[in-house]
């Protein structure tokens, strides 16, 4: 008989201390705090605790408030170690909370500093008394002091790396932001990063660093280089990063310590809606990788979307999970299985050691329709199982328009000329993306109970439209002004050729935004980025201020240049913008359901149930059934059969019973909470804490952490 001890023993042997500290800490946290981003290695938003349940979850109520220095959108999901939360504010300063009353212990960071994108949370580390906050801000990563918030000045240079530290150095002023914590292995950190979306987009290539040192570890290319494998699925000089980038991970990362495997989803190669630059099948963009977490090398690999066209990113970590299935004797087996989301609507649940897949995934024929100079691939995969959790494109009819729209007959005459076919290419002519550009599922992620096999996702229903158009050539940029002429090649995508913006799909007028804002603060977010706009670090300083220049009205429209703009390469078309297709009353044009909300049996590949997520309050007050609404943030799950949510538009926190979709109790939020909530003990009570910044949507702002308890 191996004894207990022998066993603890022997892991140490194989996988060391850092592999042994962390597995314990894993055990022993599991049942009553938030270590880490979306509660576990496995990122299953689950939590063993039963306090909370179904009989008492009405009794809920606020158990304390943390009132932020500043407001805006929040996407932070808290960990709680020890007691103590630790989160980030909407200017991405970290910091520190009692986890029982929201009393401040310290905070981190210089809000004019910071810049304004949207971080997800924290990662923690330890080694018996060095204790880590690893806290990414602006380009760098931070090593802080858990218990009192100050630099650790033993890592990187000072106490930070920056995230450029391993790539070639075209790429060392390029746009490079973290928003996601990164995943922690032994004594290594592997951290996602944000890129620019165009043609100027940094390489994503993986990376790993020390926590103690911040010294580079390894590092995967995404996008490979000669000899390495997939290097024939880009062009020859893909590599080389002079005419795309990306294929990076952002959403996070999934870790199973015992096997030493990383999974890591990755994105579009940039340009994200013309490729005709990057012919091929482009890995690794689009992929679920398993890498070796030691060494950073590939042990298998899935692509999601070939030469991906639609921007369909893998928008959040994996969640690892235990399938009970069939096998080949006709017994039931359990399989350590990897589910990965998508913003396609799509589960592909994959063997976790094999890569092969649970259920079937078919290559169906895709359009090859497409731009002048554009390379469709022929086919896309589709799983068998589990079916869409999201309607797609192909499906809609003209009936799909809704009821509900007060221009309804107009919308049927646009919708007769969108293309719409399954995986139909960018067009002219406008392009029917369903599920939106943000999924689908989107980073929130799915929830998990990790050994029953249930997977529970919220899913957005809003069809956005594509369109292209030729880019103009530089001698037609030529006869415009400095700034103007840096306006039309990195703005008018999304803010538009008369600078009016889109306010309903999310994208705020630049028309006197003098009198909105200063030059100041202008030019800083043009280094920095702000919630989904980039920085434009690429960007000569002349240049920025001649771009100020212009959308201040004050620079001479004489002033005409010749040069060309930075490091932008040509591209024969560009998006018109991201542009969602709404009614006059700027809701879905579509029919209901707008966001659903799913429980899915990944052990037979059906669906549990699934219901309309979310209310429109103009709508519900005329009596119209629930609708649904857009959501962002996701679910968490508990063994007391229960799933906490807030996530929708409508600002409400709500509690469903998992096994049924019930819902059991709500209330509103003092703002969205687009944020996935985390749940946790302290001194023997259970909490459940939720980040409430508003902002996105167009709902108000706000600045709270708000934690529920039982009375």
């Amino acid at each position: 008989m191996i004894r207990p001890l022998n066993l603890v023993f022997a892991f140490v042997a194989v996988l060391g201390l850092g592999a042994y500290r962390f597995y314990f800490e894993d055990k022993k946290n599991e049942s009553r705090e938030w270590p880490e981003y979306l509660g576990g290695p496995g990122r299953n938003h689950y939590s063993p605790l039963t306090q909370i349940n179904r009989e008492n979850v009405k009794n809920l109520k606020v158990a304390w408030t943390y009132a932020m220095p500043d407001s805006g959108q929040t996407q932070v999901n808290p960990i709680i170690v020890d007691g103590i939360l630790y989160g980030v504010t909407a200017t991405v300063q970290a910091f520190a909370l009692d986890a029982a009353t929201g009393k401040q212990i310290w905070m981190f960071g210089d809000k004019s500093k910071n810049g304004s994108n949207t971080s997800r949370g924290l990662t923690y580390w330890a080694d018996g008394d060095d204790k880590r906050i690893l806290h990414a801000m602006g380009s760098y990563l931070y090593a802080l002091d858990a218990r009192t918030g100050k630099v650790i000045e033993s890592f990187g240079e000072k106490g930070k790396i920056d995230l450029h530290t391993g790539l070639p150095d075209i790429a060392k002023n390029k746009y490079m932001v973290s928003n996601t914590p990164g995943t922690i292995f032994e004594d290594l950190i592997i951290m996602p990063v944000r890129l620019s979306e165009d043609s100027d987009a940094a390489p994503g290539d993986l990376r790993a660093f020390n926590v103690r040192t911040g010294k580079l570890a390894w590092t995967f290319h995404t996008i490979p280089y000669p000899g390495e494998f997939g290097y024939e699925t880009f062009p020859p000089d893909a590599y080389k990063n002079t005419f795309t980038g990306a294929a990076n991970n952002w959403s996070g990362t999934a870790i199973d310590r015992e096997r030493g495997i990383l999974y890591v989803p990755t994105g579009s190669a940039g340009y994200d809606f013309y490729g005709g630059k990057r012919k091929g099948a482009n890995l690794f963009a689009n992929c679920l990788l398993a890498i070796d977490a030691r060494t950073g090398k590939r042990l298998w690999h899935f692509q999601t979307m070939h030469h991906d066209m639609w921007d369909r990113d893998l928008p959040a970590p994996p969640n690892l999970i235990t399938v009970t299935r069939k096998g080949t004797d006709g017994k039931l087996q359990k399989i350590d299985a990897v589910a990965q989301v998508s913003k396609q609507g799509y589960v592909f649940v994959f063997d976790r050691v094999t890569g092969k897949p649970i259920f079937p995934i078919k290559e169906v024929t895709a359009p090859q329709a497409a731009l002048p100079g554009e390379f469709p691939w022929a086919t896309q995969p589709v799983p068998t199982k589990p079916a869409a959790y999201a309607r797609q494109a192909y499906t809609l009819t003209e009936k799909d328009i809704s009821i509900y729209a007060p221009d309804h007959d107009s919308l049927v005459i646009k919708f007769k000329n969108y293309k719409k076919s399954l995986f139909a290419a960018p067009s002219k002519e406008g392009t029917v993306i369903l599920p939106g550009f943000d999924g689908g599922a989107e980073w929130g992620g799915a929830a998990a109970d990790p050994d029953e096999g249930i997977l529970y996702v919220n899913s957005n229903e809003m069809a956005w439209i594509l369109t292209m158009k030729d880019t103009p050539k530089e001698s037609e940029l030529s006869t415009l002004s400095p700034g103007e002429k840096v306006y039309q090649t990195y703005c008018v995508t999304c803010h538009g050729p008369q600078r009016k913006g889109n306010a309903k799909s999310g994208y705020p007028s630049l028309i006197d935004i003098g009198q909105r804002r200063d030059k100041a603060y202008v030019n800083q977010l043009l280094t920095t980025g702000k919630g989904m706009m980039p920085g434009f670090t690429m960007l000569t300083s002349a240049e920025k201020q001649s771009l100020v220049a212009f959308l201040f009205g004050d620079e001479k429209v004489e002033a005409a240049s010749t040069t060309p703009v930075s490091q932008k390469t040509y591209l024969p078309y560009q998006s018109t913008g991201y542009n969602k297709f709404l009614d006059a009353n700027g809701l879905p044009a579509i029919s209901p359901p707008w966001g659903t909300l799913n429980a899915i049996n990944l052990n037979t590949g059906e669906f549990l149930w699934k219901i309309p997520f979310g209310e429109v309050e103009s709508l519900k007050a005329k009596g119209v059934p629930t609708t649904g609404s857009e959501n962002y943030g996701g679910p968490v799950v508990t063994a007391s059969g229960l799933l906490f949510i807030a996530a929708t538009k409508d600002g409400k926190f709500r509690v469903f019973d998992k096994k049924t979709g019930k819902l059991l109790w709500e209330t509103m939020l003092p703002a969205a909470g687009f944020a996935t909530p985390s749940t946790y003990e302290v001194n023997g009570k259970q909490y459940v804490v939720i980040a409430c910044g508003g902002t996105k949507l167009g709902t108000k702002k706000g600045n709270q952490y708000v934690a529920f308890a039982l009375e």
